[in-house]
Order: C-alpha cells, then sequence, then structure tokens
C-alpha cells in the first residue's frame, strides 16, 4: 500500500452523518470510504473525452473571422 497522508476535509454535520453512516454498514473505516471516493472522482475526470460533435461543424475556410460581419449580414430579416 502507498503512504498514507493526513489532510483535512471539512463536511457539512450532514455530510459527516451521512459518512459515519455507511462506515458503521459497511464496517470499515469513514477514511477509507472517502479515500475510495477520491480514488473514484479522479479516475473518472481522468477519462474524459472531448465530445464527438467537436469540430464537426467546421467550413474549412479560413476566412470566416475575418469577414464575420460581411457573411452575417442581412442573416434573420
Amino acid at each position: 500500500m502507498s503512504t498514507l497522508v493526513k489532510t483535512t476535509v471539512y463536511l457539512t454535520e450532514r455530510e459527516y452523518s451521512r459518512l459515519k453512516e455507511l462506515a458503521r454498514e459497511q464496517n470499515r473505516p469513514a477514511a477509507e470510504l472517502v479515500r475510495e471516493a477520491v480514488a473514484d472522482y479522479a479516475r473518472r475526470q481522468g477519462q474524459r473525452r472531448p465530445p464527438a460533435s467537436l469540430g464537426v461543424g467546421r467550413s474549412g475556410r479560413g476566412d470566416l473571422g475575418e469577414r464575420a460581419e460581411e457573411l452575417l449580414d442581412g442573416l434573420g430579416r
């Protein structure tokens, strides 16, 4: 097992009560539940991928930013 580092986490009374309740139900230390939750969160954050739709609307034109006003003129009338 890795070396453990002590830290402080501030929880609301409700969160703390629920954590203690879960720990009792599972017969596990609350700190173990917190470590597990942090590890799970970190793993999920590392799996984020850009949406498949990213870049789907590319026009292939390099001048759109420069000609935006001209190209949009009259749109919506």
